[in-house]
């Protein structure tokens, strides 16, 4: 992987850290591209993050670089409760001082299984995340493509969502069934829970669709979505099979300018949301 060694401009901390979810249980939305990307850009500007491989396929850590073979120790553990989530932090060659990574194993699939007979179950992981001693601005949690377990354990650990919505047909298909599980989650398991930021990605300019669909979100979600767009790009999708994102694959392509835009927003948006709470404090 190749390292950046150029300065960075710091961006705003937030006053408390920041647990962000990324979640959409349709597939092919670009989950992990937006949590991979997200990470490396606010680990390059300051920003200590913690991103949380939760998805069995461990297409996250692969982007990220770091080992996530059979046996490597990993979220799994630390759902089963064998290790805490300082133990099986790896840091991240692009941004070491910065930026860890929560692996995820293929060991992973058969969570769902053997945590459901566990006492407390869908708060295994906010449980090991409170027992954090770590400081961090920013944890995300990349969630796999499924309404299971181990995404209700993502939402029961963040305060916030971040929806990735593509840009295409049935866009908004299975959304609203997302929307009704964070308000069920909300009114059983974890009140302070918020979609708070909506991102649109596959954009094609090309397509009246993509309009379409972007007006649509931005009507139904108004200023949750984030301005930047992040547009269909080739190097986005070859990033990852360089054990890579986007942003030190290629940090001048359309795809890595639109991610860093995104993330400056998102860390803009998070220093106002903390001054403002202050203010009415």
């Amino acid at each position: 992987m190749r390292v950046m060694n150029v300065r960075q401009e710091e961006w705003p901390k937030p006053s408390h850290p920041r647990v962000i979810t990324i979640a959409n249980q349709k597939g092919g939305v670009g989950k992990t591209t937006t949590a991979v990307n997200l990470a490396v850009a606010l680990g390059l500007h300051g920003l200590q993050v913690l991103l949380i491989d939760l998805d069995p396929q461990g297409n996250a850590s692969t982007a990220m670089g770091v080992e996530h073979g059979v046996g490597t120790p990993s979220i799994y553990d630390v759902l089963l409760g064998s290790s805490s989530l300082s133990d099986v932090a790896v840091p991240v060659e692009v941004a070491p001082d910065t930026l860890r990574c929560i692996p995820a194993t293929i060991d992973l699939a058969g969570a769902d299984i053997e945590l459901a007979s566990q006492v407390a179950r869908e708060h295994r992981l906010r449980k090991a995340i409170d027992e954090l001693q770590d400081p961090f601005d920013y944890l995300i949690i990349d969630c796999p493509p499924a309404l299971g377990l181990l995404t209700l354990n993502a939402l029961v650990a963040a305060k916030e969502i971040l929806i990735p919505i593509q840009c295409e047909y049935y866009a908004l298909e299975g959304l609203a069934q997302l929307l009704n599980t964070v308000e069920l989650v909300k009114s059983q398991l974890n009140a302070a829970l918020d979609v708070s930021t909506v991102l649109l990605t596959m954009y094609d300019s090309r397509t009246r669709l993509a309009d379409q669909v972007a007006d649509e979100v931005k009507e139904h979600f108004g200023p949750k979505v984030i301005e930047s767009v992040i547009p269909r790009n080739v190097r986005v999708s070859e990033a990852p099979g360089y054990g890579q994102t986007v942003m030190t694959y290629d940090a001048g392509s359309r795809g890595a300018v639109s991610y860093l835009k995104a993330a400056r927003e998102l860390a803009t948006r998070g220093a106002a949301m903390g001054s403002h709470n202050e203010d009415g404090e």
